[in-house]
């Protein structure tokens, strides 16, 4: 290797932590490198753990956080240099000092009241020397560096602690989207939404689970079941408040799952839909009906999904028999126009982000209207048009979901959206398009957590 002379203060990145630029000391006196890191949370597995943390890179900046994560190579006690003994996960990390590249050893110790939030030991100086009287001897770097990081192609992928929201963690798309995040070298968890409990404070609130305070997440993925909507937004909502990144909003979960406050949301923002009328009143039957183009339509319950609670009603004495019954039972729906021309089908389109990655065909059974898979029916590929595509995603964009299925039916007068789901099951999609839905699920969810929600907070840079 090189040989090389350092000061007593030196410029060095750490690539593999995306840190780019880092003012350390050296000291000769201590034996391994130590990183002055906060809210150390171990996670993995036993035969593969691993460590997440935070540092705050530019001194006298606290604002400004990069969360890190490692493999766990030793847990060990190690004496600091005032005399205290401390147990400290180690991990091994390439940093560069000048125009070196080496791998060393780094200690993980919470010391926020320290100068310099690395010290390089002795065991990092082999084959270096140190000349106590000067410093800055390799080249100098800047906390300006911080800006281009912001780019994806300068982000270094870590591991990820993901937890996914569900009820049933034995489905297609759970097991789907655990295999596809483990395969990034990602910790999964899975939670049951209905034994989360919160604790809503102004400076601390925490989610509990089995008589314990939930780790922070560096993302959540919500599958809540329309049963549970209510509070699995409370427990999202509570995630939210904890400053981890979710894929989708409790608020957006909550829009989408009311098909009266979707359909008011999608009409505010001018997407095409089928015409749609809603009444409290009995007396008001029959002008709901007309408001709906009369009959044959469709009434569907607010709170339907999977094609339940959705009945076709051939004649406005079959509507205003079915309209009255679900008025009996103070069950709120929407009067929706049938499209007699789509022929039982419509089109899902899965939106990730500003993109439909993927699409399918659905058909009804004989003998049904709904081509919902859970109802029966069937699926095929299918080519999407430019301006479903646009619909697809201005109807997500509208509802402020980052992942949607949206359904689409083709009319004479164009497509229109039927639902935008916020919780798409992918066996149907992936089986149909051969598209591996989980994994761009995954990937988006990369890019959001280390790129666009850590670098976003707004610091001072050098001048």
């Amino acid at each position: 290797m090189k040989n090389i002379s350092l000061g007593w203060e030196e410029w060095i990145s750490i690539p593999d932590l995306n840190l780019p630029a880092l003012k350390v000391k050296t000291d000769t006196g201590a034996k391994t490198s130590a990183l002055h890191a906060f809210n150390i949370q171990p996670f993995g597995t036993k035969n593969k753990p691993k460590v997440r943390f935070g540092i705050n890179p530019i001194e006298d900046n606290d604002d400004f956080t990069v969360y890190c994560s490692s493999d766990v190579v030793d847990i060990r006690d190690v004496t600091s240099s005032n005399g205290i003994k401390e147990l400290r996960y180690v991990i091994k990390s390439k940093i560069m000092i000048g125009d070196v590249l080496k791998e060393i050893e780094l200690t993980l110790s919470n010391r926020s009241s320290m100068s310099y939030k690395m010290i390089l030991g002795r065991s990092a100086l082999n084959d270096i020397v140190v000349n106590p009287n000067v410093s800055f001897l390799q080249r100098k770097l800047s906390y300006n560096l911080y800006k281009i990081f912001s780019k994806e192609s300068f982000v270094k992928k870590r591991s990820l602690r993901i937890a996914v929201l569900t009820r049933e963690p034995n489905n297609y798309s759970i097991r789907k989207l655990v295999h596809a995040a483990e395969k990034k070298d990602h910790v999964v968890e899975l939670i049951d939404t209905k034994k989360c409990y919160l604790n809503i404070q102004t400076h601390q609130p925490e989610v509990h689970y089995d008589g314990a305070s939930l780790p922070h997440y560096d993302a959540i993925i919500p599958r809540i079941g329309p049963s549970i909507t209510f509070y699995g937004m409370a427990v999202v909502r509570q995630f939210e408040a904890m400053g981890t990144f979710c894929l989708n909003s409790a608020q957006a979960i909550g829009v989408s799952r009311d098909k009266l406050a979707a359909h008011q949301t999608l009409a505010r923002y001018r997407i095409p839909m089928p015409n749609t009328a809603f009444a409290n009143s009995p007396k008001d039957t029959e002008s709901l009906i007309n408001l709906a183009s009369g009959a044959p339509l469709v009434l569907k319950l607010l709170q339907s999904s999977q094609g339940k609670g959705v009945i076709l009603a051939e004649s406005k004495k079959a509507a205003s028999g079915v309209i009255s019954a679900f008025q009996g039972l103070d069950a709120p729906f929407i009067a929706q126009e049938y499209i007699e021309e789509a022929g039982g089908s419509d089109i899902r389109c899965f939106v990730v982000g500003k993109k439909v990655i993927a699409s399918m065909k659905r058909i009804a059974k004989d003998g049904d209207f709904r081509s919902n898979l859970h109802a029966g029916g069937a699926s095929e590929k299918v080519l999407i048009t430019k301006e479903e595509r646009k619909i697809s995603i201005n109807a997500t964009k509208a509802l402020g979901l980052k992942i949607a299925g949206v359904d689409l039916i083709r009319t004479k007068d164009g497509p229109k959206v039927l639902e935008v789901n916020s919780s798409p099951g992918l066996e149907g999609i992936e089986n149909t398009s051969g598209v591996d839905v989980s994994a761009i699920i995954i990937k988006f969810l990369e890019y959001n957590v280390m790129v666009s929600n850590k670098l976003k907070t707004k610091f001072k840079f050098e001048n």
